[in-house]
């Protein structure tokens, strides 16, 4: 996009400023489909760090995600957790994973999250 939908700038907000975790969102972002849950940017970062410092061999890139400068103005990314990118018959990873997308990169989107089942 080369505006940011307003409307799904305020869902960013909203979660931004709730520090909730509950908004389920589907987005095509450069052609990929990601659909999960949303996260306060402080939320995400923490996960993300706490991930880091688990592994043996990216513990030093932990450091990197504590910090979080307080920005002004509208949110620019959303924070998804919990996340899958949904590729065929089949959501990568399995059990979701931790993405960061640009708003302004956003073409689609709808609230609530997909999922296959094989029935």
């Amino acid at each position: 996009m080369s505006k940011p939908d307003e409307l799904l700038v305020d869902v960013a907000a909203l979660v931004e400023s709730e520090e909730s975790n509950q908004m389920s969102l589907t987005v095509v972002t450069c052609g990929a489909v990601i659909t999960g849950r949303l996260a306060p940017e402080a939320v995400w970062r923490r996960r993300v760090s706490e991930v880091l410092t688990d592994s043996d061999h990216l513990g030093e890139f932990s450091g990197v995600f504590e910090a979080l400068d307080k920005r002004d103005g509208p949110p620019t990314h959303l924070h998804f957790h919990v996340a899958r990118i949904l590729q065929g018959t089949v959501g990568i990873p399995e059990t979701g994973g931790m993405y960061r997308v640009a708003i302004e990169d956003v073409s689609a989107w709808t609230v609530g999250d997909f999922s296959y089942s094989d029935r």
